[in-house]
């Protein structure tokens, strides 16, 4: 794992975008942007105090292989079924600012072609976890996708189900049904990012079954290139935006065992109201710091097949 903490970029020769709770973007021509994801980790809309080093490694390197591995190569040639806004994370195929600044900064950066976002959060679930149990418990129905009673805490769904929400620039997410995400962006771009949101998450089932985890759910988002063409952009299949359980381990209707970010929302649900919404982001402890690092970059390599050093290594050669 690369052992540098970056919470904040400045790159010379390229110019800041957009600094979010995670990444920064700066734009390195008219085509691409470089995406930096940085250490900082955020939860319940708050930038926490305390980052998690080699985070920003474990999301580039991990999204970069879901993107090399799902998606189509750079260009649009044959590769992948899944069009992206990928174009590399190694600093020797970037323009030589963004690759001066990419191999300063320990895996972190990523090439992508600039794309209008929609603004919607594609999420998919597969298993009966987080904030849509007690809903599933009151209603029989997630955002009004029906049911079979009597599913347990992380217990699998029949099938995978299709549970967008806004994306909010400030605040929460709010969900969206069907009829609502047709309101907000047509019928036609609706049923695309359905589409793509389940068999993206069919695909990558298979992928984190063979290497014994279990994809309970994920969220991505997608956008169009100046052509069009409607890509997968941001991130994917991250433990920041995906929950994933330990096949081996795993027992439904048991609390599951977070290999993601739930972690660290565990440690934050204990903390008084008044600590976790004062007017200093709360931090972490070191143990949920350090767990949370392990996890993350033990994730990556049960995925990957490799060490998370050797992409790094590999990405800022």
């Amino acid at each position: 794992m690369t052992a540098d903490v970056v919470t904040e970029t400045r790159l010379p020769g390229l110019e800041l975008v957009h600094r979010g709770k995670v990444r920064d973007v700066w734009r390195v021509d008219d085509e691409h942007l470089l995406l930096v994801a940085t250490d900082r980790i955020s939860a319940f809309d708050r930038i926490l105090a305390a980052p998690i080093p080699g985070k920003g490694a474990v999301l580039t390197q991990l999204s970069a292989f879901w993107f090399r591995t799902l998606g189509q190569a750079p260009g649009g040639a044959p590769g992948g079924p899944f069009a992206t806004h990928f174009v590399s994370e190694r600093a020797a195929d970037m323009p030589p600012a963004a690759a001066a600044a990419a191999r300063g900064l320990g895996g972190r950066a990523t090439l992508v072609r600039r794309a209008r976002v929609v603004p919607v959060e594609c999420v998919v679930r597969g298993f009966l976890a987080g904030s849509v149990a007690e809903a599933y418990r009151r209603d029989g129905a997630i955002q009004g996708e029906a049911l079979p009673a009597g599913i347990p805490l992380g217990g699998p769904l029949p099938a995978p189900i299709f549970t967008p929400t806004t994306k909010a620039a400030v605040g929460h997410d709010l969900p969206l049904t069907r009829g609502e995400l047709e309101a907000l962006v047509g019928a036609e771009l609706a049923a695309a990012l359905r589409e793509t949101a389940l068999a993206v998450f069919a695909a990558a089932t298979a992928r984190c079954r063979a290497a014994g985890l279990l994809l309970c759910d994920t969220k991505l988002e997608l956008g169009h290139l100046p052509d069009g063409r409607l890509v997968i952009v941001d991130e994917l299949l991250t433990p920041d935006s995906s929950r994933f359980f330990d096949a081996a381990s795993h027992v439904p209707g048991a609390q599951p065992v977070p290999w993601d970010k739930q972690l660290v929302r565990d440690h934050l649900k204990t903390l008084p109201r008044e600590v976790l919404e004062g007017p200093e982001a709360p931090g972490l402890p070191p143990d949920v710091v350090a767990e949370t690092a392990r996890r993350y970059e033990a994730v990556y390599a049960r995925l990957a097949g490799r060490p998370l050093a050797a992409a790094v290594a590999e990405a800022v050669a």
